[in-house]
């Protein structure tokens, strides 16, 4: 695979990320709980596509700039689900 055509994927991959976000005030604290989980796991899997891809390629400024929007992808999901989870258990928990 080429370094474009694997910069691609990884950028599809992490894109994926925002056009996926949930409603997650919708969602039970149980649900909410996977979806966080299911994001960091993401966040791992994608650092360790970078860090490989880092390895094998030449342009240090492309590999900066996937480390970047990955990182601000997935903290920005995080922070948001963090967010509403914390409001969940303080409503379903600490308020009866």
């Amino acid at each position: 695979m080429t370094d474009t055509n694997e910069i691609e994927k990884i950028i599809d991959e992490i894109s994926f990320i925002k056009t996926k976000s949930k409603n997650y005030e919708d969602m039970e604290v149980e649900e909410i709980s996977n979806e966080l989980r299911m994001i960091m796991e993401f966040e791992q899997k994608a650092v360790k596509k970078i860090e490989e891809f880092e390895q094998k390629s030449k342009d240090k400024d492309f590999v900066e700039y996937l480390k970047m929007i990955s990182k601000n992808t997935t903290q920005r999901e995080i922070s948001k689900i963090q967010e509403i989870y914390l409001q969940k258990i303080d409503e379903k928990y600490l308020k009866k």
